[in-house]
C-alpha cells in the first residue's frame, strides 16, 4: 500500500502599502507565496506548484501576481528598509557633494 497526496505551506514574505485594486483605499497588503508539495507517506518530496498573491488587510481583496512582480516588490521593500525610499545610490549625479559642513552650491 502506497500513501501519497499534497500539502500546501503559506509563506508571508512582506507587509507592503499599496493602491488596492478592490476598494481603492492605499492600505497595507501581505505579499504572500504559496507552495503545494508532493508527499509521499506523509513526506513532502518535492513543489511542484507555486504561487504568489497580494492581499489587501482592509477589504480582505486578495489577487494572485506572477512570480517577476513578487520579485520586484520584494526588491522594492528591501530598497525602503534600507533607508532610501526610492530603490536608487543615495546622491545625484551632476551635483557636487562636497565636504560637511560645506556648502556645495556656493562659489
Amino acid at each position: 500500500m502506497i500513501i501519497f497526496g499534497t500539502r500546501g505551506y503559506l509563506y508571508q514574505l512582506a507587509i507592503l502599502t499599496l493602491v488596492c485594486g478592490w476598494c481603492g483605499n492605499p492600505a497595507a497588503h501581505t505579499l504572500r507565496k504559496r507552495v503545494t508539495k508532493f508527499t509521499l507517506f506523509f513526506v513532502p518530496l518535492f513543489p511542484f506548484s507555486t504561487k504568489y498573491a497580494t492581499q489587501c488587510t482592509f477589504c480582505g481583496g486578495e489577487q494572485q501576481i506572477p512570480k517577476e512582480q513578487a520579485d520586484q516588490l520584494l526588491a522594492q521593500q528591501a530598497a525602503v528598509q534600507n533607508g532610501n525610499p526610492f530603490g536608487q545610490p543615495q546622491g545625484q549625479p551632476g551635483y557636487a557633494q562636497g565636504t560637511p559642513g560645506q556648502n556645495p552650491y556656493q562659489s
